[in-house]
């Protein structure tokens, strides 16, 4: 009988998941075709801090508008996805928890878009600037509008992610599962799964990885920080 009701449990929770990323994936792909007609416009200011670029087949070109457009659409759709994503948090949490959900919900949205924010004017220039001050006389850049725009594509979501460290400690110490003691003593493991993170999630480069593993070190004193602030509120 345990184990039947479990099994239901599972499917049930998993058929919600399904559903709510297939729901996400629909609104993805929506606002993909609404961003389309701008991304001819788009192009030339995203690519600008890389002055001219160029394409070796003829479909990179067309590789570059997707790359763009799905990046337009990520951020146009990202309210309707971190709704989802909440709304399938809040079904596993008790009564009492539920609440947080309409606190963090928004919050965990600006951090995203902050973090894309922060790649794009930011990391993405700055990483840019590093690894082509490596060319010379002999080495020549001829970079790709392909790798490029995927260079920037993989940065402003990472980014957006490492944006939430903060905000998912916070909500961990809300829910009583994180707590300022044990994040302090669980820094040093923090930091080699930061640069695992920072490996798996950044471009296979050096530069690229330390220019994300950094702030997310920087992040998750933040998320100490946050967590000691409402650690001292649910004291009150």
């Amino acid at each position: 009988m345990i184990l039947n009701s479990f099994l239901q449990s599972f499917f049930k929770h998993l058929e919600e998941l399904r559903s709510r990323i297939i729901k996400s994936a629909g609104a993805f792909v929506l606002a993909f075709f609404c961003c389309y007609n701008f991304i001819g416009k788009l192009i030339p200011k995203i690519i600008a801090p890389a002055g001219h670029l160029i394409f070796t087949s003829p479909g990179e070109a067309f590789s570059a508008y997707m790359i763009v457009g799905s990046i337009m659409a990520l951020i146009v759709s990202s309210p309707y996805i971190f709704y989802q994503i909440w709304a399938f948090i809040g079904g596993a949490l008790k009564p009492a928890e539920k609440k947080f959900v309409i606190f963090f919900a928004p919050l965990s949205l600006l951090f995203f878009l902050a973090g894309a924010a922060f790649a794009f004017f930011v990391t993405v220039p700055m990483a840019y600037r590093f690894l082509m001050s490596f060319s010379s006389e002999y080495l020549v850049p001829m970079v790709t509008v392909k790798n490029y725009l995927g260079f920037l594509g993989h940065m402003v979501l990472a980014c957006g992610v490492a944006f939430e460290l903060p905000l998912i400690l916070a909500f961990l110490a809300k829910i009583g599962i994180a707590s300022p003691e044990y994040l302090r003593q669980m820094r040093r493991h923090a930091i080699i799964i930061i640069l695992i993170l920072a490996a798996l999630l950044a471009p296979p480069d050096i530069m690229s990885m330390m220019v994300l593993a950094v702030p997310l070190i920087i992040l998750y004193e933040v998320g100490i920080i946050f967590v000691g602030f409402v650690y001292k509120h649910k004291t009150l």
